[in-house]
């Protein structure tokens, strides 16, 4: 029987999203990562994945139990977004199946916790250096557990692409371990090289079970269509079919083509941006310009910048870090009980053989501040930590943020933040290009016309950009269906949702008002945010009446 009972939705979002925190998987996405419990010890035993879908199950029964009758717009919202945040670990485990069909997911487990607990820029006390040891000491029981998994179920283009990431694997561990020796706190010093050897060893066995085990693995990666219009309709709430979608990307990729060739043309004769000739440099100069940044939001009446907010760095590189670069981004956005802690993003030394947004960083750290810092991710993700109501609070899913993310590069470019440099114009405009190709892969990739190898090449030479980072898109494209075009479908969600808003409110449409409340609420799929501010719910009526099919 349903029962009317908002508070009865409440208790459901508390214990979901504290079940959530014991078992959601670790990945190299930066804005998912979780604050985790105390104790937390991840199990992917086959017996403790079938519990989560037990559990998962139970959480979808109460949610379908809750009358939402004469509940007002705003808690439907939380409703429905409750019932994406549920769909996200059933996505995960019956459609995506990483944990049965990916190798490099159990890297990411293995690895992943001590990666995102040694990103923070917090001294090794002893809480945190016990946490880092911890971690390498569960690797090797995570690998058996994923070796299980896989046995006979393992895509063969996953496993090629997790064969890249461990090559060398043990002796990167020992470097890690060496480099992090000297900052843990001393109880823990001595153990750091046991754990590390011992993760290696499993990481380098796991390495060898693969490349035997190579042969015998199917080909096909794709996800599917009628998995990948689950993940649309019930996660990510995007009114949209795959091929849609196809049209949209190859558009907007038309359109960023153009905007390209006029800043191109607005730069000739204007030399290449200087590379900063040292980290000191570069972080010197980000920071005069976070604050810049800052500045203009308000100046331009933009969007509004609590003054509690806090500051968005770069540091360098830390040397501990180095050897485990690829498992994920190197910043540390902080969380919702971190709100008094900078955001960051380590950099490597300046040079012309850096990854293909690092060396945009490395000329002018204006863009990637934009996206990630102010008054992208961080920013953004902090006003929504803040958020009195705890379901938009602790709603992780990447989708509305990175859309969100990009939209701030165009509006920032529109507003004039550039025009100081029509070098860095051209630089936005490239993002463009490549944030509306990874549309093109993402569904490619997702209903089997592009394999990794086809993705990479055409994100290399497309976009264009460097193998390494071509490869490592491709490859995090191929693992996570849907995310790639959060970025861009999210921006067009987002400009649908201004004009309408524009349209409605006439003469007294006020922009900074409007972002406000977009970067607040910004956490949650965008659909439902035009249904709650807008009243307007033809994107949801159309998802529920599956008129996108």
């Amino acid at each position: 029987m349903k029962v009317n009972d908002v508070e009865g939705l409440h208790r459901l979002a508390n214990e979901f999203w504290e079940w959530r925190a014991w078992h959601q998987p670790a990945t190299s996405d930066d804005i998912p990562r979780l604050e985790r419990p105390e104790g937390w010890e991840p199990d992917w035993s086959r017996a403790s994945v079938e519990a989560e879908r037990q559990a998962v199950t139970e959480f979808e029964r109460r949610w379908a139990d809750i009358d939402t009758t004469g509940w007002s717009i705003n808690d439907r919202v939380d409703y429905r977004a409750i019932g994406c945040a549920i769909a996200r670990p059933r996505w995960e485990l019956d459609y995506q199946r990483g944990w049965e069909r990916n190798p490099r997911f159990y890297v990411y487990q293995a690895l992943g916790p001590v990666f995102e607990e040694m990103v923070k820029n917090k001294p090794f006390d002893a809480a945190r250096s016990a946490a880092v040891i911890a971690g390498l000491k569960r690797a090797p029981k995570l690998i058996e557990q994923g070796k299980a998994n896989l046995e006979g179920r393992a895509i063969r283009p996953f496993a090629e692409a997790t064969l890249e990431i461990l090559e060398g694997i043990g002796p990167r561990l020992r470097d890690t371990a060496a480099a992090l020796q000297p900052v843990l706190s001393m109880e823990t010093r001595a153990a750091v090289i046991s754990a590390a050897e011992q993760a290696g060893e499993a990481l380098e066995e796991f390495s060898s079970w693969l490349g035997h085990s190579l042969l015998s693995m199917p080909e096909d990666a794709a996800i599917g269509r009628e998995g990948y219009r689950y993940f649309l309709d019930n996660v990510a709430l995007m009114p949209f079919t795959p091929e849609l979608l196809l049209i949209m990307g190859r558009q907007e990729w038309e359109r960023s083509i153009t905007f390209e060739a006029v800043a191109r043309e607005r730069a000739k004769g204007l030399p290449e941006l200087p590379l900063f000739p040292d980290q000191t440099s570069q972080i010197a100069a980000e920071a005069r310009e976070e604050n810049k940044i800052r500045q203009f939001l308000e100046d331009k009446d933009l969007l509004t910048v609590p003054e509690w907010v806090r500051h968005y760095k770069n540091l360098p590189l830390p040397p501990y870090l180095e050897p485990l670069g690829h498992l994920g981004v190197l910043d540390d956005l902080t969380g919702p009980h971190r709100l008094d802690e900078d955001g960051l993003r380590y950099i490597p030394h300046p040079s012309p053989d850096i990854g293909y947004f690092e060396l945009s960083s490395a000329r002018d750290p204006r863009p990637l501040i934009v996206h990630e810092g102010v008054p992208g991710h961080h920013f953004q993700m902090s006003l929504a930590w803040a958020h009195e109501n705890l379901i938009r609070r602790h709603y992780y899913d990447s989708g509305p943020n990175e859309g969100i993310g990009f939209y701030a590069e165009e509006l920032m470019l529109n507003a004039g933040l550039f025009d100081d440099s029509p070098q860095t114009r051209q630089v936005i405009c490239n993002f463009m290009r490549l944030r509306a190709l990874r549309v093109e892969v993402d569904v490619s990739l997702a209903l089997g016309i592009f394999d990794i190898n086809r993705a990479t090449e055409y994100l290399q030479h497309k976009t264009p950009m460097d193998y390494q980072t071509a490869r490592a898109e491709a490859v995090f494209f191929a693992s996570m269906p849907g995310q790639a075009i959060t970025y861009q479908i999210g921006k067009l969600q987002i400009h649908r949702f201004l004009a309408d808003a524009r349209q409605k409110a006439g003469a007294g449409f006020n922009l900074r008002a409007f972002h406000d409340y977009l970067w607040k609420n910004g956490n949650l799929p965008i659909s439902l945010l035009r249904w709650e501010h807008l009243g307007l719910a033809d994107e949801i009526e159309t998802l529920d009446n599956g008129e996108t099919a």
